[in-house]
């Protein structure tokens, strides 16, 4: 009973609660659809209320535009307020476009106050709610400006309307108000325009300027109007000028204004007059001054992030140009900035391609985000940079260098003769003969004499100078080149900077850099920069300027000057590594010691392709070769690099025997020299003379390296298969290698190809049509590897740039490029090069996008070193380092690396200099029963001395030998020795010496005259085979037959 009563009432509760849920709901739900329908009826009465006030500001436009009666300034303003009130970007763009010429037009109206809408100003009630609404209105056409296109045509009309309105009322100077009785009210309404004008800066204004300039002008033609840039122009100069120029308003000046590509440019393009209203308020110098100060210069540069640097740069560089005045008094704070901007920028330049870098067409790989929307710009962001580097910048920054007077002589000098050759009468370069005049007089050699104190503000000055122009160099690094042929194109500015460098420190020259080395303050860093500067820049003109300018007209430095200065740097080198300054050198110390070493090594070059320097003149006397070596074979690092950097600092001989001997220990160290308890182990070949390329390719590419270094002996057999006759004990592979040497450097084969003119050798480009031809490359190089490992000279040459890839060194673009530049004469010429592959068109792009550059007087030299660059590196890059690879199989690196690159081509082609007959006869060994005393052999000496010409012992010896240059080291040095053996027979007759043949040859007893047998030779073993003739004349005859005829290039 109890029980179900407690169960009825749980029933009863559970009920009521339901019901009062249901209530609530149904209440929330009537309470949700009265808000609904409030909200719908809200939205529908908004639209309505929308619908009717913009047909009310229709209806009022049409009636405007019909013309029927000129509306007053207060019905213009009250549609506008009722335009604003429902204003949506999108739905009332038209209308807002009337709305700003229908405020146009009113203001334009004659002697009617009542018409002009500024009147409204005047209206104690309508003051305050005027300026609101004239803010709102040129505030929305900021808006509509950041969106607008100025190149396509219907938006630049309104770009051009929404400009008129800010220019109109962000200045009284137009308000027909204040006309006569109203200039009272001037000083007021000049307060009303600065008020919106501060409005309008604190919503963003120099950014919606910054944007519109950007779409109008970052392009390769502007596509804004004269009238738009001068309305922009003026617009930004406003808030600067009415805020006195203060550091606020010329902070966003710079950052949003002067950072537009070349905008300044584009000012004396269009609108010049803005150029002079920037120089009436002397802008260029408050730019200056306000960046001088490192804070806000730096401020300024991490606001705007590279690309922007440089164009903000690019602009001040532009206005230098044209405010000498400013530029000279504000040198050091102008080179200052620039100082300052740059290193900015450098920090984020990148050596190479990664992840986390973007290509930048001045900057290079560059860390930094890009806006590639600038890249249309670059070419006129790179023609106000040059101004940097042009001669009148040039002119007013290195004035104090080149106010110098150089002490002339009246009387020329005269130079030593030179002897003519074909690399000596080289053909004038035209591009650059316009470039660099000769002086009419000579003047006196300059050389260290020191007397100027380093801490004298024209040091300090012309030091801060050096360090911009390093700077920009090594910041600005693909335009480097354009820097670097500014810089030297001033004929006299080289010299004298050399002129003042030498009067530096108590006295001159070399002490005080090497103290400089010494101390990390920042007037030794300035010091070392200027010597850094000098050397690129004179590197770089010794570069492009061709032997008749070097040599015989002398532009910018003397012969005796190249002299002087030359000593200077390998002193200074040498120091540099000998003091162990280069061992734990890093940064600018590292990159000073490469600058330096750099115009060392072009002049040594140059002196080695054609001497201007007197005997031993890079020799260091203090500098023992005993010495050296000893410290080499300590592993001592100074002297490695010493070795490595600057090896002609020891004489030649000594360098060449230093490399026997290091190929002398290899060789023993690897067990390939005939001792009394071993016997190197031998690599038998087979060879078909119809084939012995490929019969010497198959069997000598397998070889292994160890193998390839030991002793090789080579079996000829004829094309059935029979042994001929010979044995090699040597001889027959020096025969073998010449033979391959002599086939695989045929041009005819196309593994090579020839210079013109002198004719001298380098892989060819279209070698890639041989199957493997790298493999080919590659056997080549561990032929010749091998030649010079074995101390056998071959008679071939090579390109001086060949050769120096070789030597891993840098090529100088002499040896390639010739003028008279034939490439540049064509207009329609881009950067990139296109190639025929077999029957294609392949384009070599030799920048990023070059393909798109055009060649222009600006970048030609560029142009000429990317050319270069390609036809001597890139060109022939994998046949070159499959030979490369070869080659150093055999020959280590460090074994010639010692060797420059004329002296890398005599160590495979032997010495160029005269035959030494002497040496020659003091190194032959006889046989067939001649001796020293024999007649036969003292006519032939005779001969060779005083009835042959230098050719024709040229041929002599290479008619003996296949090569006609003698041995590096002299004649004790080739292997085999030269031998000269008495014959009786034919050839084919020949069975060898004899005791009877040696008695006969010894006391001239002969079996017949041999009066019609010509002279013969083996070459394999350098051997002369001489019939005993009768008289000297018939000797003299037959020899000079023989060796005109090349008759005995046999094998024994």
């Amino acid at each position: 009973m109890f029980s179900a009563s407690q169960s009825s009432k749980a029933q009863f509760l559970d009920k009521a609660r339901q019901a009062r849920e249901e209530r609530r709901e149904l209440k929330e739900r009537e309470r949700a659809a009265v808000q609904i329908q409030a909200l719908v009826r809200r939205f529908l009465c908004r639209c309505h209320l929308q619908k009717e006030i913009r047909r009310e500001v229709e209806d009022f436009f049409e009636a405007t535009e019909s013309g029927a009666s000129k509306r007053s300034a207060l019905s213009v303003f009250r549609i506008a307020r009722k335009l604003l009130f429902v204003f949506n970007h999108k739905e009332d763009k038209e209308r807002f476009e009337k709305l700003c010429r229908c405020i146009l037009n009113s203001m334009d109206v004659e002697n009617e106050p009542k018409v002009w809408y500024v009147s409204l100003a005047l209206s104690k009630d309508l003051t305050l709610l005027w300026i609101k609404q004239i803010k709102d209105i040129l505030w929305f056409c900021c808006e509509f400006l950041k969106q607008l296109k100025p190149d396509i045509l219907q938006d630049s009309r309104l770009v051009n309307l929404h400009l008129t309105m800010l220019v109109t009322f962000t200045d009284t100077s137009t308000w027909k108000i204040l006309r006569g009785k109203g200039e009272t009210l001037r000083p007021a309404m000049n307060h009303i325009c600065a008020n919106i004008m501060g409005h309008l800066n604190q919503k963003g204004f120099y950014s919606v300027l910054q944007i519109l300039l950007t779409n109008g002008l970052a392009r390769s033609r502007p596509s804004l109007s004269k009238g738009s840039l001068t309305a922009i122009f003026s617009l930004a100069l406003r808030p600067v000028v009415a805020a006195q120029f203060s550091d606020n308003l010329l902070r966003s000046f710079l950052i949003h204004i002067m950072s537009v590509p070349a905008i300044m440019t584009h000012l004396a393009t269009l609108t010049p007059e803005r150029l002079a209203v920037i120089e009436s308020h002397d802008l260029f110098r408050k730019f200056i001054i306000f960046l001088s100060r490192e804070a806000q210069c730096r401020d300024v540069c991490v606001c705007l992030e590279g690309s922007h640097t440089l164009c903000l740069l690019g602009n001040l560089v532009y206005l230098g140009s044209l405010n000498d005045k400013v530029l000279e008094d504000e040198t050091a704070h102008f080179v200052g900035v620039l100082i300052h901007m740059l290193s900015y920028c450098q920090k984020y330049v990148s050596q190479k391609k990664s992840n986390l870098t973007h290509w930048h067409p001045v900057l290079g790989w560059f860390s930094q985000t890009v806006d590639y929307g600038l890249n249309e710009s670059m070419p006129l962001l790179t023609k106000q940079l040059q101004h940097l580097w042009g001669v009148h910048m040039i002119r007013i920054l290195f004035s104090d260098v080149l106010s110098k007077k150089l002490l002339e002589n009246q009387e020329i000098a005269q130079l030593p003769t030179q002897p003519v050759s074909p690399q000596n009468s080289l053909p004038m370069k035209n591009l650059f003969k316009r470039a660099f005049q000769k002086s009419a007089s000579v003047r006196n050699i300059l050389k260290p004499v020191g007397g100027k104190r380093v801490d004298s503000a024209e040091v300090q000055k012309v030091c801060s100078i050096c360090v911009l122009y390093q700077t920009t160099l090594t910041t600005l690094t693909q335009i480097r080149l354009q820097i670097l042929t500014g810089l030297t194109y001033l004929d006299d500015l080289l010299p004298k900077l050399w002129a003042f460098i030498c009067e530096l420190g108590p006295q001159g020259g070399l002490k005080l850099f090497l103290e400089c080395l010494n101390n990390d303050t920042e007037e030794s860093k300035r010091l070392l920069a200027m010597l850094m500067l000098f050397c690129d820049c004179s590197r770089h003109l010794i570069t492009i300027l061709d032997d008749i300018e070097v040599y015989e007209e002398q532009i910018s430095f003397k012969l005796e000057e190249l002299v002087t200065i030359s000593s200077f740097l390998n002193s200074f080198v040498f120091k540099m590594i000998w003091d162990g300054i280069v061992e734990n050198a890093r940064g600018e110390t590292l990159e000073l010691f490469h600058s330096v070493h750099g115009w060392l090594m072009v002049l040594y070059e140059r002196d080695c392709r054609r001497r201007f320097a007197p005997e031993d003149h890079w020799l260091r006397k203090d500098l023992k070769p005993s010495v050296l070596f000893q410290e080499l074979d300590k592993d001592k690092k100074r002297a490695q690099l010493l070795l490595q950097y600057i090896p002609h600092v020891i004489p030649h001989k000594n360098r060449v025997l230093l490399f026997r001997n290091m190929v002398t220990k290899e060789k023993e160290k690897l067990g390939l020299v005939e001792t009394s308890s071993a016997s190197p182990h031998v690599t038998h070949i087979t060879i078909r003379r119809s084939r012995m390329l490929e019969d010497g390719y198959e069997q000598l590419r397998q070889l292994s390296q160890n193998a390839m270094k030991g002793v090789i002996r080579v079996k000829f057999v004829n094309d059935l298969g029979v042994d001929e006759a010979g044995i090699d004990q040597d001889g027959v592979f020096k025969e073998f290698l010449e033979e391959i040497i002599k086939k695989v450097f045929d041009p005819a084969l196309n593994l090579f190809k020839t210079t013109s003119g002198d004719e001298r050798l380098y892989p060819s480009p279209t070698s890639y049509i041989h199957e493997n031809y790298l493999q080919l490359f590659e056997f080549v190089g561990k032929m010749l590897g091998k030649a010079v490992y074995e101390g056998i000279v071959v008679d071939v040459h090579f390109a001086s740039f060949f050769l120096s890839q070789l030597l891993a060194h840098h090529s100088d673009l002499q040896f390639f490029v010739q003028p008279p530049y034939h490439w540049l004469l064509d207009l329609g010429l881009t950067l990139s090069y296109d190639e025929d592959v077999m029957g294609q068109l392949v384009c070599h792009e030799l920048v990023p996008g070059g393909k798109t550059i055009p060649v222009t007087n600006e970048n030609k030299i560029s142009y000429i070193h990317l050319m270069a660059h390609f036809r001597m590196h890139t060109q022939i890059k994998s046949q070159t380092a499959a030979l490369i690879s070869g080659f150093r199989s055999i020959i280590k690196p460090e074994w010639i690396r010692m060797f420059s690159a004329p002296e890398l081509q005599r160590l495979i082609s032997g010495d160029n200099a005269e035959i030494d007959l002497e040496d020659l006869k003091k190194h032959t060994v006889y046989y067939g029963g001649f001796h020293g005393s024999h007649r036969v052999i003292i006519w032939l000496w005779d001969i060779l001395a005083n009835d042959f010409s230098p050719e024709e012992r040229a041929m002599f010896l290479k008619f003996v030998t296949s090569c006609s240059r003698p041995p590096l080291l002299g004649f004790a040095y080739l292997k085999p020795p030269f031998s000269i053996r008495c014959v009786e027979v034919s050839d084919d007759q020949d069975t060898g010496d004899t005791l009877g043949s040696v008695l006969r040859g010894f006391f001239t007893i002969r079996k017949k005259e041999p009066g019609g047998r010509l002279p013969t030779s083996s070459t394999c073993f350098n051997l002369l085979k001489l019939p005993n003739y009768s008289k000297k004349s018939i000797l003299r005859e037959k020899l000079r037959y023989a060796i005109s005829m090349n008759t005995g290039f046999e094998l024994s």
